[in-house]
């Protein structure tokens, strides 16, 4: 009997697959396609991303379809409809994203929410005017997810030590193996076996059919075990408890000024907000103290710190305008808010109503014309056009550079345009040149891009020149190579050249911790100064990810009636922090006049 048992489970097991298959035949194949696709791509350099996403979509959309087949239809021709609707969405996704050169960081949010909106689908449709709760379909599809990815996580650790195994002692083992291992578990095995944990739910055939025989297995699967009962009743909800109190505490002690304006507490509250409320239906019937407790008190709580958030995201528009992130933000605040009034007044078993409420903002935010993305591009673009307004460098539809202008505005210019540039919208700003980029920055503004003193972004600068770019040397009467650092430069002489029978040397001169490159004439005359810092402060408002820079963007130039040098930069590594690191491969080209 004792070795009989693992075999009967384990035949089960293959059984719910196999179930599975059958009860998801659409989702089946476009889970295949969606390997075999990954599987070509680890074999090509061609990029398949579109159709490997376009099939991983179909796929949510068409177990979403079953399930609501199961709940509200009984004829097979019902189904087959229902299948046909999910390959028709699936391939109008496609058409949409097959034009775009790439998937866009637009693209990608807006599928991974779609994604999340038939996730909650599939959780809250099954128990649509049920007698099953939204708290049991919530923990079933909760234990199935973390079951299915334990049980992939351990095949494939095993399989990738077979794998190793046979490299090492048998015969050389392509690199690809853990790869393809890894698609076929994770894209294949893992969803799978995900819905085979997901039990029919009393449906429309449910008339002719014993309802307390579904209610019974819907019972079993979604019966809490134990130890998760543990972990969210005595470890999990006292730990949001002190959190809540520290966070209360925070709000209180600075809520006449810092908390309005600390963005960084953002991402902290959307996560405790995320957390109180899951916390709140996993534990829905779970019956003691700590949690009678925690659904009594938590959802009120809830409400005003989140009120407090939305509050303070809004009063920083007038500075940032939108974003999308920002736009998130307030929209999961405003169903959080909603969220907790409800379950602070709604019985346990009603909580299944945030789940329609959720899906509704969520395609709100994708959903153009008031979706976040196209609200932030139209925000951002006013932004940016008020402030050249303001400053007289937008005329006729034609940016005129000025580099005079107040910082404050620098900033709102560069964060503006930094994120037109990072969503790709910058092609539908008809002011702008056509083939704006980063590195036009300087030409199109007159100025570097400039961030708030004492912002640690990128503090750490290195920069090349690209390669191949052409130096016109013609109207200039010497060159010099040097390594400029700002530590313990002492006076040195660079360079020495002649000119119409005088002599000339270019020199560095420390003086009251500034180094000066002096050029001099016969050794008493000076004819140009150049404060070395100034070359590494041109590049202060430069990204630590950009590292090529063009000759117009390497060039420094210094002039007066009797001298003209010109630095070029090859290489040059800044460190705002500690400026005395700063060093820099230069060209220096010399004219006397």
């Amino acid at each position: 009997m004792i070795a009989v048992k693992p075999v009967t489970r384990l035949f089960h097991r293959f059984k719910g697959l196999a179930d599975a298959i059958a009860r998801y035949p659409l989702t089946t194949i476009f889970l295949l396609l969606a390997a075999i696709v990954n599987a070509m791509d680890i074999h090509s350099e061609e990029d398949y991303s579109k159709l490997l996403l376009t099939f991983i979509v179909g796929a949510f959309i068409s177990a979403v379809v079953q399930i609501a087949y199961e709940r509200f239809f009984l004829q097979q021709s019902s189904r087959l409809l229902l299948m046909g609707i999910a390959s028709i969405l699936t391939v109008g996704y496609y058409l949409i994203i097959r034009t775009a050169p790439q998937l866009s960081m637009e693209i990608n949010i807006r599928t991974a929410v779609a994604l999340f909106t038939l996730l909650i689908a599939f959780i809250w449709v099954p128990v649509i005017k049920s007698r099953i709760s939204f708290n049991k379909s919530f923990m079933i599809v909760f234990k199935s997810f973390f079951n299915s990815l334990f049980f992939s996580g351990i095949l494939y650790v095993g399989i990738s030590i077979i794998i190793a195994a046979i490299d090492q002692l048998i015969y050389q083992v392509d690199y690809t193996a853990f790869s393809h291992s890894a698609n076929i578990v994770f894209i294949l095995f893992a969803p799978m076996y995900f819905l085979s944990l997901i039990p029919i739910y009393p449906g429309a055939l449910s008339q002719e059919e014993n309802i307390e025989e579904h209610e019974i297995t819907i019972g079993k699967a979604a019966k809490c075990p134990k130890f998760l009962v543990v972990l969210l009743s005595y470890i999990i909800i006292p730990l949001i408890a002190v959190f809540t109190i520290i966070l209360l505490t925070y709000i209180l002690r600075n809520i006449t000024g810092e908390f309005w304006t600390d963005n960084l507490l953002e991402p902290m509250l959307v996560s405790y907000a995320i957390t109180v409320i899951v916390v709140y239906i996993l534990v829905s019937e779970i019956e003691n103290k700590f949690t009678l407790w925690f659904r009594r008190i938590f959802p009120k709580v809830l409400v005003p710190i989140v009120l407090f958030q939305i509050i303070s995201s809004i009063m920083s528009l007038t500075d940032t305008g939108i974003m999308h992130t920002r736009y998130y933000v307030i929209l999961f605040g405003i169903f959080a808010a909603a969220a907790g009034i409800l379950l602070s007044f709604l019985p346990v078993r009603k909580n299944g109503i945030i789940a329609p409420i959720l899906i509704i903002f969520a395609v709100i935010s994708i959903v153009p014309p008031v979706d976040a993305f196209t609200v932030s591009r139209s925000s951002q673009i006013s932004i940016l056009e008020e402030a050249l307004l303001k400053n007289d460098m937008l005329e006729n539809n034609k940016i005129k550079p000025n580099g005079e202008i107040p910082d404050s505005d620098k900033e709102v210019i560069t964060k503006a345009m930094n994120y037109l540039v990072m969503m790709n919208y910058q092609k539908d700003v008809e002011w702008l040149p056509n083939d704006y980029s980063y590195e036009k920055f300087y030409p199109t503004f007159g100025f570097y891009e400039y961030y708030e003193p004492g912002d640690n972004r990128d503090m750490y600068i290195h920069l090349s020149l690209q390669e191949k770019s052409p130096i016109d040397i013609s109207e200039y009467d010497t060159f010099i190579r040097y390594h400029l650092t700002m530590e313990n430069n002492n006076n040195e002489v660079i360079a020495d050249f002649v000119k119409e029978e005088k002599d000339y040397s270019l020199i560095t001169k420390e003086d009251n911790d500034q180094v000066d490159m002096i050029l001099m004439r016969d050794n008493n005359e000076e004819l140009i100064r150049i404060e070395a810092n100034e070359i590494f402060k041109k590049y202060y408002g430069y990204h630590s990810s950009k590292y090529a820079i063009t000759p117009e963007e390497a060039t420094f130039t210094k002039e007066n009636d009797k001298a003209k040098v010109t630095f070029m930069v090859q290489q040059i590594n800044i460190q705002k922090d500690h400026e005395q690191y700063n060093s820099a491969e230069l060209f220096i080209f010399v004219d006397v006049k």
